[in-house]
């Protein structure tokens, strides 16, 4: 492969606009930017977590969807090319099983924490989040393939599942909610 960014500035985007994989320009605040900003963003956050101190076999698998979201987000660069496939949400799904099956069941909701590694993790979730709901928003306007959503909706219950399963690997148990929980410290009012 060549030297594709021998150059990291063009000023080409400085009317707004940005450049698709096929060509064409399209506003920076686009839709299809949009969610491929936020592919990105998710990308990002799983180098955050990757960064922690993590199994060896887990830093894979993050790894290998790395490389994935880097797909998904080239295939919403050019409109209406398809590169995910439904083996990509297979092999989410093989590793969802896999993580969940050495968990015991969830009886109560969780707040995101614990672990530093398993708190990423939960970042990362919520921002998967995010970008599934910027890919429903432009597939109302513009055809995607469905492998795309599926991944991400995939993707973020594994990261769901992750997130117990770093906990739990450092006998750290879930952060169970307490509904209604007092706040420390009392109750606060106008004369505090």
């Amino acid at each position: 492969m060549g030297h594709r960014l021998s150059k990291i500035y063009t000023r080409t985007g400085d009317d707004g606009s940005t450049g698709l994989g096929d060509g064409s320009r399209v506003p920076k605040d686009s839709l299809r930017i949009e969610a491929i900003g936020a592919v990105d963003e998710l990308n990002s956050q799983l180098g955050v977590l990757r960064a922690q101190p993590l199994p060896a076999n887990t830093d894979t698998l993050l790894a290998e969807i790395q490389h994935s979201l880097f797909d998904l987000g080239g295939e919403l660069s050019i409109p209406g090319r398809e590169v995910m496939t439904p083996n990509h949400v297979e092999n989410l799904e093989q590793a969802l099983d896999r993580l969940n099956d050495e968990l015991t069941p969830l009886k109560e909701f969780i707040l995101p924490g614990g672990t530093p590694a398993a708190a990423a993790a939960h970042v990362a979730r919520s921002v998967c989040r995010r970008a599934e709901r910027r890919l429903i928003r432009l597939q109302r306007d513009q055809p995607l393939s469905p492998q795309t959503i599926g991944y991400l909706n995939r993707l973020s219950d594994l990261l769901f599942v992750l997130a117990r399963h770093l906990n739990h690997s450092q006998q750290n148990g879930d952060v169970l909610w307490q509904p209604g929980r007092p706040q420390a410290g009392g109750r606060m009012d106008d004369n505090h």
